[in-house]
């Protein structure tokens, strides 16, 4: 029964995701804001719903290691396997950008989540507000710098047509399906961490942490295999920042999350930083501003590896 929740939450995240997209687009549409600004903003959050929903759902039901492993383990499924696989299927270009801004604001908040939590064994409400206050500076630099023509690709035009009534019940059908979902997801997880014997950590960090990059996943593949550009490092890495910033800011603002599994410190967050520091050098080395077959076949034995570790070190 626990594994039939875990399923049905998954998919519920995925449709209410998808719909909440859709609905925030429209929506935004309607507001007249640009493109450019939808994009950046308004998809970036409304992808993050889901990780936002599990973790807020985790943290208020007492299971605070679900909460920030789920945010942890996404952003390690984002480079390990997600990243890994994409360029296994093909080569991914790198830009400029990602090496003087992405990376180092990725790295910046990665640190800082280490620095708020090892600090005092939580992650507080002011804490949480710092990093989604970090998070809103980035937007601000990022919206500023990009040209005004700029062309989006993850904003589909065909929404700035839909009728008021359809964004209404696409938002209700969104939110109703991320909020069971995420509630099916966190009861469904527990028990089965209950009925393994591993702890909460290890189901956040692993099961749950996969599933909710398994459409991220699904839709790399995919362009990658079309040969489509709709797939960058940048994409990822903003993913990652969102994840930290947004999901792990805005639900510490919420309800304080305490740290109550030690391998969070002493293991999985240092994965977090070792998967986004390893960047740096595959993307120089050998041949630059690339990310080959081999690159990403090393990436996914990386991902391998601390899965491998994560279910076997006590």
């Amino acid at each position: 029964m626990s594994i039939l929740l875990v399923i049905i939450g998954f998919v519920l995240l995925v449709v209410g995701g998808e719909f909440l997209v859709r609905s925030s687009v429209a929506l935004s549409f309607k507001f007249n804001i640009s493109k450019m600004v939808i994009g950046m903003t308004v998809v970036s959050f409304a992808t993050s719903a889901p990780e936002l929903l599990v973790s807020l759902q985790a943290a208020l039901s007492g299971s605070p290691a679900i909460a920030i492993n789920n945010v942890v383990g996404s952003n390690i499924a984002n480079i390990g396997l997600v990243l890994g696989i994409t360029a296994m299927v093909g080569t991914i270009a790198v830009d400029k950008s990602f090496y003087k801004l992405n990376w180092p604001v990725m790295m910046v908040f990665s640190i800082v989540l280490y620095y708020f939590l090892k600090n005092d064994g939580k992650l507080t409400a002011i804490e949480g507000g710092v990093l989604f206050a970090g998070l809103v500076v980035f937007l601000a630099y990022l919206i500023r710098g990009v040209k005004k023509d700029a062309d989006v690709e993850d904003v589909d035009d065909a929404l700035s047509v839909v009728s008021n009534f359809k964004i209404g019940l696409w938002l209700l059908i969104g939110a109703a399906a991320l909020y069971f979902g995420s509630e099916w997801l966190v009861f469904g997880a527990k028990d089965i961490a209950t009925a393994v014997g591993v702890s909460e950590a290890v189901i956040g960090v692993s099961l749950i942490a996969i599933g909710t990059s398994v459409p991220e996943l699904a839709a790399s593949v995919i362009a990658a295999a079309k040969q489509e550009k709709a797939i960058s490092l940048g994409n990822l890495i903003g993913s990652n920042i969102f994840n930290i910033a947004s999901v792990l800011g805005l639900t510490a603002m919420v309800k304080p999350i305490p740290v109550t599994e030690p391998q969070i410190l002493s293991s999985d967050i240092f994965w977090m930083l070792g998967f986004s520091a390893v960047l740096i050098p595959l993307v120089f080395l050998p041949k630059r501003f690339e990310i080959s077959r081999l690159k990403g076949f090393f990436l996914v034995i990386c991902y391998g590896v601390f899965m491998f570790l994560v279910f076997t070190t006590k």
